[in-house]
């Protein structure tokens, strides 16, 4: 009987506790990732990893201008050599929208084969793509807009496992081989959207300083943009404890807010970018500063990935879905700055870092985008 009445006496305290803690601002925060593999000539892996996977049959995503590039083919070249089939959808639109989505879906679809994996080898709008067509493919739903995000959509839960999905960037930019989301362009409601779930984070992100080493510099310049926008962002969201107490560990969302763990991520990014943007769209040949652009961009996915963006990503998409830009371009709304410096001057009164002020990387952060913008 005592067993009985101590458990009683526990289960209605935690009860009450729970009760508590409703009305009450979150205090918990927690980190989701990929898996990520950094280093020069990673890429030739990939047909290993799905050999100890015992995949046979494995979906390549890609885009038309890549499908001939050496990257393409060492991955290729990799799956062959562990005597894995491939079969390459190259048809991914850069911008990706709900048309060429369903068109990616479609593919999957339509494989008289059984899918083991999936490897995207691209920038965002492939890697996006390759999570979309994962999923839909794996759980279709009964409307298209049914995982989207509200308010276009109904953003219904992923409800199980996906395939192992492999993400390998060809740019410096995204930060897609981290994160759980795939954005596209709704060309019903003239909107950028997307949709958000853990589950669709990719198993491994190979992050090859060789697959960005001749990326154009009007490419690598406005990449640098998006990793900025990234960081920044996320450094500065509403912190986590603005956030009520979720009714269990699962409703947390996947943009958290702003976080000490995110911090981590979101300030190295944005040192990185400070000091090597300028020389990675300079000189296509310093290998040092694409490699450490490419990197920032994979740290600054972790941060916001976890923490989230706000304005110069929520100024961007109206304007990104009714005109054809390059991404960090429309991200880089320098008035948004001066606003951002406010918020990270009085948070880092509150947050110590050994890489100095926040407030100093982000004046010169944007000195070099207006700089490297003319």
């Amino acid at each position: 009987m005592l067993g009985v009445h101590t458990w009683l006496r526990s289960s209605t305290a935690m009860a009450g506790q729970r009760r508590w803690l409703s009305g009450r601002k979150d205090v918990a925060c927690d980190l989701a990732a990929s898996s990520i593999r950094f280093g020069a000539g990673v890429t030739a892996e990939i047909g290993m990893d799905l050999k100890e996977l015992k995949a046979r049959n494995v979906v390549v995503f890609t885009d038309p201008h890549l499908r001939d590039l050496p990257v393409v083919h060492t991955v290729l070249d990799s799956l062959a050599d562990n005597g894995i089939r491939a079969h390459v959808f190259d048809q991914v639109r850069v911008e990706p929208n709900d048309i060429s989505f369903q068109r990616a879906i479609a593919y999957m679809n339509e494989l008289a084969v059984s899918v083991d994996a999936i490897v995207a080898v691209g920038g965002g709008s492939v890697i996006d793509t390759a999570k979309i067509a994962n999923l839909y493919s794996m759980f279709p739903p009964d409307d298209f807009y049914d995982y989207v995000n509200p308010p276009v959509g109904k953003g219904i839960p992923v409800p199980g496992a996906l395939r192992p999905l492999f993400a390998i960037p060809t740019t410096a930019g995204t930060g897609s081989e981290t994160t759980g989301v795939a954005i596209f362009d709704d060309t019903h409601t003239k909107s950028k959207t997307g949709v958000a779930h853990r589950r669709l984070k990719p198993t491994l992100g190979i992050v090859d300083p060789l697959n960005t080493a001749t990326l154009p510099p009007n490419v690598a310049k406005y990449s640098g943009f998006d990793v900025l926008c990234h960081a920044i962002e996320s450094f500065t969201a509403l912190p986590f404890t603005e956030r009520p107490y979720p009714a269990s560990p699962n409703h947390r969302p996947a943009y958290q807010g702003s976080n000490p763990i995110s911090d981590i991520w979101s300030l190295h990014a944005l040192h990185q970018t400070n000091k090597f943007l300028r020389r990675a769209v300079n000189d296509v040949s310093d290998v040092e500063a694409r490699s450490a652009m490419l990197l920032a961009s994979t740290a600054a996915g972790i941060g916001f990935g976890n923490a989230g963006v706000h304005l110069c990503h929520g100024m961007s998409y109206p304007i990104a879905s009714q005109v054809s830009s390059d991404n960090g371009a429309v991200f880089k709304l320098t008035g948004v700055w001066d606003c951002t410096g406010q918020i990270v001057r009085s948070s880092w009164v509150r947050r110590r870092s050994s890489h100095g002020s926040p407030w100093t990387f982000g004046r010169g952060c944007r000195s070099s985008c207006v700089s490297l913008h003319r």
